[in-house]
Order: structure tokens, then sequence, then C-alpha cells
């Protein structure tokens, strides 16, 4: 079942748009922020710190171990999903696949799909599945971990997942596409089952692969 973000997370993502001083649009910085003070050429400076998404290591469809290492340098896409979800998963996927379609074979753009069923996504399973999508290259990786690796990830992409018997598939998650930069920080958080959260995730690559031209 997909969620609103509740407004916890509404207030910590409103609290990540900054100005931009430049003419040219650039997308906001998601995430809690922290200042440091650091001294050049004798003058005390004040920098911000911005919330990153942590290293990782999952196994992918290929069942190799897949670091942070893959996407360096690179604009990604992370969601997170289950290959048997009957609710979201289906559109969100094929939505988020239009992406995929569209840069494919752009060295800078990459995709992240993590499955929340730890007890049935394998990468065997996570391979067929990315085959019967149409994914044919390794520019969208699927990967699999340990509950408390996968949903502890989830909470760094601020996305809601649950483990819920009482729910159709088992899982209760949110359905949210999020832009990571090659900086490691959240830039964007779509609705992968709204047409019109898609398209403007498809505006909001162009313009992000602009200021990282």
């Amino acid at each position: 079942m997909n969620r609103l973000l509740g407004s916890a997370l509404f207030a910590v993502l409103l609290s990540g748009v900054f100005a931009c001083s430049s003419p040219e649009r650039k997308l906001p910085i998601y995430g809690e922020r922290s200042t440091v003070e650091k001294e050049v050429d004798g003058k005390v400076q004040v920098d911000t710190v911005y919330q990153t998404i942590p290293d990782f290591a999952f196994l992918n469809q290929d069942s190799v171990l897949l670091t942070q290492d893959f996407f360096k340098d690179k604009i990604y896409v992370a969601n997170f999903f289950f290959t048997h979800c009957p609710s979201i998963c289906p559109t969100m996927q094929r939505n988020l696949l239009k992406a995929y379609e569209k840069y494919k074979g752009n060295p800078k753009i990459a995709f992240l799909s993590h499955s929340i069923d730890f007890k049935y996504d394998q990468p065997y399973i996570l391979k067929d599945y990315a085959n019967k999508l149409g994914v044919d290259n390794d520019q969208w990786q699927f990967v699999t971990g340990t509950k408390q690796a996968i949903y502890g990830m989830a909470d760094k992409y601020l996305v809601y997942t649950k483990e819920d018997a009482s729910v159709p598939g088992g899982y209760d998650h949110s359905g949210y596409l999020v832009i990571i930069d090659p900086e490691k920080r959240m830039r964007g958080a779509y609705d992968g089952t709204n047409q019109e959260q898609v398209d403007k995730l498809l505006e909001d690559l162009d313009v992000i692969l602009k200021e990282y031209q």
C-alpha cells in the first residue's frame, strides 16, 4: 500500500529546499543538515553539511556484492519493492522502467531497486524479475540483504517500509523514487505510482544531469 509523506517526513523534505543564486534551476537538497566551522586563510567560514546515503553492501541479481562504489560519480534513482508485490510495485516499476529506457546507455545515470522481501527475493529471483521487466544491462541494479540492512537503508532514503502480515503480500511500503546525486545527497522524491510525478522525475533528471555535466 502506498502512503503519503507523513507530517514529520514532509517537514524534513521542506527543510531541504535551498535558495539558488544561479538563474539556472537546480534541484533542492533533502534531509537533515548541520553546520561546521573551518578556518581558511585566517578567516572562519561556515559550511553546511547535508545528510548523505551511507555506505552499503548488498547482493545483486547476479549474486555479486554491490557497494556504493558502483555509483561513484553517478546520479541514481533508488526505490524499495518486492517481486511478488500485488499492489503498487508493478505500476511503480513500470514507471521506473520509463526512466531506465530514456537514459539507457547513459553512463551518468543508474537505478537501484532494494527488495524488502528478505525471505523470498534471492538473487536468482531478482534476476528473473529484471529479465521479465526488460532490463538487459547493469545500469539498473536489484539488490537483497538482511531485514535490518534493507529496512535500515530505507530509513536513510526517508522511505517507509514495514513487514506486515495484515496487508496484501505481507509487506507495506511507500512507492517513492528518490534521486541521489554523485555526492550521495537526496535531490528529489517522487510517487512512482503517479504519472504526473513520474513525468516530473524525468524532467528533474534532465535538470540534475546539467548540474553535473
